[in-house]
Protein backbone atom coordinates (compact mmCIF):
# COMPACT_ATOMS: atom_id res chain seq x y z
CA UNK A 1 0.00 0.00 0.00
CA UNK A 2 1.24 3.50 -0.85
CA UNK A 3 2.31 5.72 2.04
CA UNK A 4 -0.01 8.58 2.97
CA UNK A 5 0.53 11.29 0.36
CA UNK A 6 1.11 14.13 2.82
CA UNK A 7 2.60 13.87 6.28
CA UNK A 8 0.12 16.19 8.00
CA UNK A 9 -2.88 14.12 6.88
CA UNK A 10 -3.70 11.20 9.17
CA UNK A 11 -3.85 7.94 7.12
CA UNK A 12 -7.54 7.17 6.73
CA UNK A 13 -9.38 4.70 4.48
CA UNK A 14 -12.78 5.54 2.99
CA UNK A 15 -14.94 3.57 0.60
CA UNK A 16 -18.60 3.25 -0.28
CA UNK A 17 -20.91 0.92 -2.17
CA UNK A 18 -24.23 1.77 -3.80
CA UNK A 19 -27.21 -0.01 -2.22
CA UNK A 20 -28.54 -1.19 -5.56
CA UNK A 21 -29.50 -4.68 -4.35
CA UNK A 22 -28.20 -8.15 -5.02
CA UNK A 23 -24.71 -8.46 -3.52
CA UNK A 24 -22.52 -10.95 -5.41
CA UNK A 25 -19.22 -12.76 -5.05
CA UNK A 26 -17.74 -9.87 -7.02
CA UNK A 27 -18.78 -7.41 -4.28
CA UNK A 28 -17.29 -9.71 -1.63
CA UNK A 29 -13.91 -10.45 -3.23
CA UNK A 30 -13.54 -7.07 -4.93
CA UNK A 31 -14.57 -4.96 -1.94
CA UNK A 32 -16.07 -6.36 1.28
CA UNK A 33 -13.32 -8.92 2.00
CA UNK A 34 -10.64 -6.29 1.40
CA UNK A 35 -12.44 -3.78 3.64
CA UNK A 36 -12.47 -6.33 6.46
CA UNK A 37 -8.75 -7.01 5.99
CA UNK A 38 -7.86 -3.32 6.00
CA UNK A 39 -9.80 -2.84 9.21
CA UNK A 40 -8.03 -5.78 10.84
CA UNK A 41 -4.65 -4.32 9.86
CA UNK A 42 -5.42 -1.51 12.30
CA UNK A 43 -6.15 1.26 9.79
CA UNK A 44 -8.80 3.88 10.51
CA UNK A 45 -11.64 2.82 8.21
CA UNK A 46 -14.88 4.55 7.21
CA UNK A 47 -17.39 2.64 5.08
CA UNK A 48 -20.55 4.08 3.60
CA UNK A 49 -23.79 2.91 1.95
CA UNK A 50 -23.94 5.60 -0.74
CA UNK A 51 -27.72 5.91 -0.97
CA UNK A 52 -27.58 9.46 -2.39
CA UNK A 53 -25.67 8.07 -5.37
CA UNK A 54 -28.32 5.37 -5.82
CA UNK A 55 -31.08 7.96 -6.47
CA UNK A 56 -29.26 9.49 -9.45
CA UNK A 57 -31.51 7.01 -11.27
CA UNK A 58 -35.07 6.45 -10.02
CA UNK A 59 -35.43 3.97 -7.16
CA UNK A 60 -38.47 2.40 -5.57
CA UNK A 61 -38.33 3.95 -2.04
CA UNK A 62 -39.23 0.75 -0.14
CA UNK A 63 -36.74 -1.25 -2.18
CA UNK A 64 -34.01 1.34 -1.60
CA UNK A 65 -34.55 1.14 2.17
CA UNK A 66 -34.35 -2.66 2.02
CA UNK A 67 -31.25 -2.58 -0.20
CA UNK A 68 -29.49 -0.17 2.18
CA UNK A 69 -30.10 -2.49 5.11
CA UNK A 70 -29.15 -5.57 3.06
CA UNK A 71 -25.87 -3.93 2.04
CA UNK A 72 -25.15 -3.05 5.68
CA UNK A 73 -25.81 -6.68 6.60
CA UNK A 74 -23.38 -7.70 3.85
CA UNK A 75 -20.64 -5.47 5.29
CA UNK A 76 -21.11 -6.84 8.82
CA UNK A 77 -21.43 -10.49 7.73
CA UNK A 78 -18.24 -10.12 5.65
CA UNK A 79 -16.26 -9.14 8.73
CA UNK A 80 -16.52 -5.34 8.86
CA UNK A 81 -16.91 -4.75 12.60
CA UNK A 82 -18.89 -1.63 13.62
CA UNK A 83 -16.79 -1.56 16.80
CA UNK A 84 -13.62 -1.12 14.72
CA UNK A 85 -14.86 0.73 11.62
CA UNK A 86 -17.38 3.53 11.07
CA UNK A 87 -20.37 2.15 9.14
CA UNK A 88 -23.23 4.43 8.06
CA UNK A 89 -25.53 5.50 5.25
CA UNK A 90 -24.54 8.59 3.27
CA UNK A 91 -27.85 10.46 3.52
CA UNK A 92 -27.60 10.46 7.34
CA UNK A 93 -24.46 12.65 7.15
CA UNK A 94 -25.52 15.93 5.47
CA UNK A 95 -21.95 17.21 5.15
CA UNK A 96 -21.50 14.91 2.12
CA UNK A 97 -24.11 16.82 0.12
CA UNK A 98 -23.00 20.21 1.49
CA UNK A 99 -19.39 19.69 0.43
CA UNK A 100 -20.61 18.31 -2.92
CA UNK A 101 -22.19 21.71 -3.64
CA UNK A 102 -18.87 23.45 -2.99
CA UNK A 103 -17.21 20.96 -5.32
CA UNK A 104 -19.87 21.60 -7.98
CA UNK A 105 -18.42 25.11 -8.13
CA UNK A 106 -14.85 23.78 -8.33
CA UNK A 107 -15.22 20.93 -10.84
CA UNK A 108 -15.46 21.80 -14.54
CA UNK A 109 -18.13 20.68 -17.01
CA UNK A 110 -15.47 19.16 -19.26
CA UNK A 111 -14.23 16.95 -16.43
CA UNK A 112 -17.72 15.52 -15.94
CA UNK A 113 -18.31 14.99 -19.66
CA UNK A 114 -15.16 12.89 -19.90
CA UNK A 115 -16.27 10.46 -17.17
CA UNK A 116 -16.62 6.96 -18.63
CA UNK A 117 -19.57 6.06 -16.40
CA UNK A 118 -21.49 9.16 -17.52
CA UNK A 119 -20.99 8.17 -21.15
CA UNK A 120 -21.98 4.56 -20.43
CA UNK A 121 -25.07 5.32 -18.34
CA UNK A 122 -26.41 8.37 -20.19
CA UNK A 123 -25.45 7.15 -23.68
CA UNK A 124 -27.38 8.79 -26.49
CA UNK A 125 -30.07 9.96 -24.06
CA UNK A 126 -27.85 12.42 -22.21
CA UNK A 127 -30.49 15.17 -22.54
CA UNK A 128 -32.92 13.02 -20.54
CA UNK A 129 -30.45 11.92 -17.84
CA UNK A 130 -30.67 13.56 -14.42
CA UNK A 131 -28.39 16.41 -13.43
CA UNK A 132 -27.45 14.24 -10.43
CA UNK A 133 -26.14 11.49 -12.71
CA UNK A 134 -23.97 14.05 -14.52
CA UNK A 135 -22.67 15.72 -11.35
CA UNK A 136 -22.32 12.67 -9.11
CA UNK A 137 -18.48 12.53 -9.40
CA UNK A 138 -18.46 15.80 -7.41
CA UNK A 139 -20.48 14.05 -4.71
CA UNK A 140 -18.08 11.11 -4.85
CA UNK A 141 -15.17 13.52 -4.37
CA UNK A 142 -17.03 15.02 -1.40
CA UNK A 143 -17.66 11.55 0.07
CA UNK A 144 -13.92 11.00 0.17
CA UNK A 145 -12.59 14.45 1.00
CA UNK A 146 -15.10 15.31 3.75
CA UNK A 147 -13.05 12.79 5.79
CA UNK A 148 -9.66 13.94 4.45
CA UNK A 149 -9.36 10.28 3.39
CA UNK A 150 -5.88 9.43 2.15
CA UNK A 151 -6.64 6.01 0.63
CA UNK A 152 -9.64 4.57 -1.19
CA UNK A 153 -9.80 0.86 -2.08
CA UNK A 154 -11.42 0.64 -5.52
CA UNK A 155 -11.74 -1.63 -8.51
CA UNK A 156 -9.83 -0.78 -11.68
CA UNK A 157 -13.05 0.62 -13.22
CA UNK A 158 -13.34 3.26 -10.46
CA UNK A 159 -9.82 4.62 -10.77
CA UNK A 160 -11.01 7.52 -12.95
CA UNK A 161 -13.19 8.78 -10.10
CA UNK A 162 -10.20 8.96 -7.76
CA UNK A 163 -8.29 10.90 -10.40
CA UNK A 164 -11.16 13.37 -10.56
CA UNK A 165 -11.20 13.59 -6.75
CA UNK A 166 -7.51 14.51 -6.87
CA UNK A 167 -8.24 17.13 -9.56
CA UNK A 168 -10.97 18.67 -7.39
CA UNK A 169 -8.72 18.71 -4.32
CA UNK A 170 -5.82 20.23 -6.26
CA UNK A 171 -7.98 22.95 -7.84
CA UNK A 172 -9.63 23.84 -4.51
CA UNK A 173 -6.25 24.03 -2.78
CA UNK A 174 -4.83 26.12 -5.63
CA UNK A 175 -7.82 28.46 -5.98
CA UNK A 176 -7.87 29.29 -2.27
CA UNK A 177 -4.12 29.12 -1.62
CA UNK A 178 -4.38 26.36 0.97
CA UNK A 179 -3.15 22.81 1.53
CA UNK A 180 -6.44 21.64 3.00
CA UNK A 181 -7.54 18.56 1.03
CA UNK A 182 -5.20 15.57 0.56
CA UNK A 183 -4.22 13.95 -2.72
CA UNK A 184 -6.12 10.71 -2.17
CA UNK A 185 -4.50 7.50 -3.40
CA UNK A 186 -6.48 4.65 -5.00
CA UNK A 187 -5.69 1.20 -3.58
CA UNK A 188 -6.07 -1.49 -6.24
CA UNK A 189 -4.84 -4.86 -5.06
CA UNK A 190 -5.72 -8.54 -4.86
CA UNK A 191 -6.18 -11.35 -7.37
CA UNK A 192 -9.93 -10.88 -7.83
CA UNK A 193 -10.46 -7.13 -7.88
CA UNK A 194 -12.59 -7.83 -10.96
CA UNK A 195 -14.62 -11.06 -10.74
CA UNK A 196 -16.04 -12.28 -14.05
CA UNK A 197 -19.24 -14.09 -14.99
CA UNK A 198 -19.34 -17.86 -14.39
CA UNK A 199 -20.97 -18.24 -17.83
CA UNK A 200 -18.72 -15.87 -19.81
CA UNK A 201 -15.22 -15.06 -18.58
CA UNK A 202 -15.05 -11.92 -20.74
CA UNK A 203 -17.88 -10.18 -18.85
CA UNK A 204 -17.87 -8.81 -15.31
CA UNK A 205 -20.02 -10.72 -12.80
CA UNK A 206 -23.21 -8.69 -12.52
CA UNK A 207 -26.47 -8.84 -10.61
CA UNK A 208 -28.21 -7.54 -13.76
CA UNK A 209 -27.21 -10.56 -15.89
CA UNK A 210 -30.44 -12.40 -16.81
CA UNK A 211 -28.81 -15.74 -15.91
CA UNK A 212 -28.63 -16.36 -12.16
CA UNK A 213 -26.07 -19.09 -12.93
CA UNK A 214 -23.64 -16.36 -14.05
CA UNK A 215 -23.07 -15.15 -10.49
CA UNK A 216 -22.88 -16.26 -6.88
CA UNK A 217 -25.17 -14.16 -4.70
CA UNK A 218 -24.12 -13.56 -1.10
CA UNK A 219 -27.60 -14.75 -0.13
CA UNK A 220 -27.17 -18.13 -1.92
CA UNK A 221 -27.19 -21.23 0.30
CA UNK A 222 -24.40 -23.82 0.35
CA UNK A 223 -26.01 -26.16 -2.21
CA UNK A 224 -26.62 -23.32 -4.67
CA UNK A 225 -23.05 -22.04 -4.33
CA UNK A 226 -21.58 -25.50 -4.94
CA UNK A 227 -23.86 -26.17 -7.91
CA UNK A 228 -22.98 -22.87 -9.61
CA UNK A 229 -19.24 -23.49 -9.25
CA UNK A 230 -19.54 -27.07 -10.58
CA UNK A 231 -21.54 -25.83 -13.59
CA UNK A 232 -19.28 -22.84 -14.30
CA UNK A 233 -18.12 -22.63 -17.90
CA UNK A 234 -14.59 -23.94 -18.51
CA UNK A 235 -12.51 -25.29 -21.39
CA UNK A 236 -11.29 -28.86 -22.04
CA UNK A 237 -7.61 -28.26 -21.21
CA UNK A 238 -5.85 -28.99 -17.91
CA UNK A 239 -4.84 -26.09 -15.71
CA UNK A 240 -1.38 -24.68 -16.56
CA UNK A 241 1.54 -24.52 -14.13
CA UNK A 242 2.20 -20.80 -14.63
CA UNK A 243 0.11 -17.65 -15.15
CA UNK A 244 1.13 -17.21 -18.79
CA UNK A 245 -0.79 -20.39 -19.61
CA UNK A 246 -4.08 -18.66 -18.65
CA UNK A 247 -3.81 -16.17 -21.51
CA UNK A 248 -6.74 -16.53 -23.93
CA UNK A 249 -8.50 -18.76 -21.35
CA UNK A 250 -10.86 -16.25 -19.65
CA UNK A 251 -13.03 -18.80 -17.82
CA UNK A 252 -10.03 -20.71 -16.48
CA UNK A 253 -8.37 -17.47 -15.42
CA UNK A 254 -11.52 -16.34 -13.61
CA UNK A 255 -11.85 -19.53 -11.56
CA UNK A 256 -8.15 -19.49 -10.66
CA UNK A 257 -8.47 -15.80 -9.67
CA UNK A 258 -11.40 -16.63 -7.40
CA UNK A 259 -9.47 -19.49 -5.77
CA UNK A 260 -6.45 -17.19 -5.29
CA UNK A 261 -8.58 -14.47 -3.70
CA UNK A 262 -10.25 -16.91 -1.29
CA UNK A 263 -6.90 -18.33 -0.19
CA UNK A 264 -4.94 -15.01 -0.22
CA UNK A 265 -2.43 -16.47 -2.67
CA UNK A 266 -0.95 -15.19 -5.91
CA UNK A 267 -1.96 -16.78 -9.23
CA UNK A 268 1.46 -18.41 -9.48
CA UNK A 269 1.13 -19.92 -6.00
CA UNK A 270 -2.25 -21.43 -6.90
CA UNK A 271 -0.97 -22.84 -10.18
CA UNK A 272 2.04 -24.37 -8.45
CA UNK A 273 -0.51 -26.25 -6.34
CA UNK A 274 -3.14 -27.19 -8.96
CA UNK A 275 -1.26 -27.02 -12.29
CA UNK A 276 -1.94 -30.11 -14.42
CA UNK A 277 -5.34 -30.77 -12.83
CA UNK A 278 -8.45 -31.14 -14.94
CA UNK A 279 -11.47 -29.02 -14.05
CA UNK A 280 -13.25 -32.16 -12.87
CA UNK A 281 -10.81 -32.13 -9.95
CA UNK A 282 -10.35 -28.40 -9.51
CA UNK A 283 -13.98 -27.27 -9.52
CA UNK A 284 -15.04 -29.45 -6.55
CA UNK A 285 -12.06 -28.04 -4.60
CA UNK A 286 -13.15 -24.51 -5.48
CA UNK A 287 -16.78 -25.31 -4.64
CA UNK A 288 -15.83 -26.60 -1.17
CA UNK A 289 -13.71 -23.51 -0.58
CA UNK A 290 -16.47 -21.14 -1.72
CA UNK A 291 -19.04 -22.84 0.50
CA UNK A 292 -16.71 -22.69 3.51
CA UNK A 293 -16.07 -18.97 2.98
CA UNK A 294 -19.53 -17.79 1.88
CA UNK A 295 -22.04 -19.92 3.81
CA UNK A 296 -21.35 -18.15 7.13
CA UNK A 297 -21.90 -14.82 5.34
CA UNK A 298 -25.30 -15.76 3.92
CA UNK A 299 -26.36 -17.18 7.32
CA UNK A 300 -25.35 -14.01 9.19
CA UNK A 301 -27.00 -11.76 6.57
CA UNK A 302 -30.25 -13.69 7.00
CA UNK A 303 -30.04 -13.28 10.78
CA UNK A 304 -29.48 -9.54 10.58
CA UNK A 305 -32.24 -8.99 8.02
CA UNK A 306 -34.70 -10.95 10.14
CA UNK A 307 -34.71 -8.05 12.62
CA UNK A 308 -33.46 -4.84 11.01
CA UNK A 309 -33.53 -2.83 14.27
CA UNK A 310 -29.93 -3.94 14.95
CA UNK A 311 -28.85 -2.68 11.51
CA UNK A 312 -30.65 0.63 12.05
CA UNK A 313 -28.92 1.13 15.41
CA UNK A 314 -25.52 0.44 13.86
CA UNK A 315 -26.16 2.91 11.02
CA UNK A 316 -27.41 5.62 13.39
CA UNK A 317 -24.37 5.29 15.66
CA UNK A 318 -22.05 5.24 12.65
CA UNK A 319 -23.62 8.46 11.33
CA UNK A 320 -22.93 10.17 14.67
CA UNK A 321 -19.30 8.99 14.57
CA UNK A 322 -18.96 10.15 10.97
CA UNK A 323 -20.32 13.61 11.79
CA UNK A 324 -17.72 14.04 14.52
CA UNK A 325 -15.20 14.01 11.65
CA UNK A 326 -17.17 15.75 8.89
CA UNK A 327 -18.62 18.73 10.78
CA UNK A 328 -15.29 20.46 11.58
CA UNK A 329 -13.92 19.76 8.08
CA UNK A 330 -17.01 21.33 6.47
CA UNK A 331 -16.87 24.29 8.88
CA UNK A 332 -13.26 24.96 7.90
CA UNK A 333 -14.12 24.57 4.19
CA UNK A 334 -16.86 27.21 4.54
CA UNK A 335 -14.42 29.55 6.28
CA UNK A 336 -11.85 29.08 3.49
CA UNK A 337 -14.47 29.81 0.80
CA UNK A 338 -15.77 32.85 2.71
CA UNK A 339 -19.25 31.67 3.58
CA UNK A 340 -20.53 33.78 6.48
CA UNK A 341 -22.10 32.07 9.49
CA UNK A 342 -20.32 28.76 8.94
Amino acid sequence: MTDAPASHFTPRVFSGIQPSGGLTLGNYLGALKRFSEMQDEGRECIFCMVDLHAITVWQDPDKLRHNTRELTAGFIASGVDPEKSILFNQSAVPEHAQLAWIFNTVARMGWMQRMTQWKDKAGKNAEKASLGLFAYPALMAADILIYHATHVPVGEDQKQHIELTRDVAAKFNHDYGVDFFPMTEPVIEGAATRVMSLRDGSKKMSKSDPSDASRINLTDDADTIAKKIRKAKTDPDALPSEAKGLEDRPEARNLVNIYAAFTNQSIDQVLAEVGGQQFGTFKPMLADLAVAKLSPISTEMARLLNDTSEIDRILARGAEQARDITAPILKKTYEIVGLVGA
